[in-house]
């Protein structure tokens, strides 16, 4: 591999694991053209996409060079991405040389996620405020805290089976309905539509609909379309999961009309 194609690859795999770990689209595009320029390519230009990556550098020489990378959605890391921010910082300030980087960059991927257990009391905190947040009671918000710990399980179980995005969601806003119903049967003072509404807050796709409205406004617009449409899917899944279960439980034998 020539040394400019080298310093070509290194740029676009940082900025592939950026994107890869949910950094915005204008960021990646940034700090890779911010590296090319601290390596002194020239004739240099980069394009990115929500879901891939193009790069060339001196387009008018021999030695010229391209990179199409194709990048999947994935998951919010923001440990990785704070780690990758300061790689590149330290790359333009030349006091981080190609075989040091390279080192670096893969220390920067094998960063690992928070222990599940963490994850699960996090997720139940979250959903067990949000719960009381949008008028819901104690015990509400204590159901709501336990059913969040079994979501996020279960989500990580399905992210180790590499199932869909679209059926996690749509089974785990099905778990969270079915559970609260369970609760209200056992006769327990809860209202049953606070508890859903605070457990599928973390299945919500927030980062996606803000990202998607930063894209739009920066005149990304296919990004910002492919980071809109993906937040509107996972809206209906979770109606869909959700709707499906109230549905199905007015019409069955015993089931109540809910309010």
């Amino acid at each position: 591999m020539s040394d400019n194609k080298e310093k070509l690859t290194l740029a676009v795999e940082i900025g592939d694991a950026l994107l890869r770990n949910g950094a915005e689209i204008y960021r990646v595009e940034d700090t890779i053209l911010h590296i090319l320029d601290a390596f002194e390519l020239e004739n240099f230009d980069v394009y990115v996409l929500s879901n891939g990556i193009f790069a060339s550098a001196n387009e008018d020489r021999e030695d010229a060079c391209s990179i199409i990378r194709h990048v999947p959605l994935g998951d919010v890391h923001l440990g990785k991405i704070a780690a990758l921010n300061q790689l590149s910082r330290e790359i333009c300030e030349n006091t981080c040389d190609i075989e040091e980087a390279w080192e670096r960059l893969r220390q920067c991927n094998l960063l690992p996620s928070p222990k599940p257990w963490i994850q699960g009391i996090a997720c139940g905190i979250g959903c067990g405020c949000f719960c009381y947040i949008f008028g819901g009671k104690f015990l509400d918000s204590v159901c709501a805290f336990i059913l969040g710990i079994f979501l996020q399980y279960m989500r990580m179980d399905q992210i180790e089976r590499k199932s869909s995005k679209f059926m996690t969601n749509i089974i785990g806003s099905a778990f969270l309905t079915a559970s609260s119903l369970i609760f209200l049967n056992l006769g327990l003072p809860v209202m049953q539509d606070k508890i859903v509404i605070g457990g599928i807050v973390p299945l919500l796709p927030g980062i996606a609909l803000t990202t998607s409205i930063r894209d739009l406004f920066n005149g990304d617009y296919l990004s910002g379309a492919i980071h809109l449409l993906d937040a509107l899917l996972t809206a209906m899944c979770i109606a869909v999961g959700v709707g499906f279960v109230i549905i199905t439980y007015q019409h069955i034998p015993g089931g109540v009309k809910l309010p």
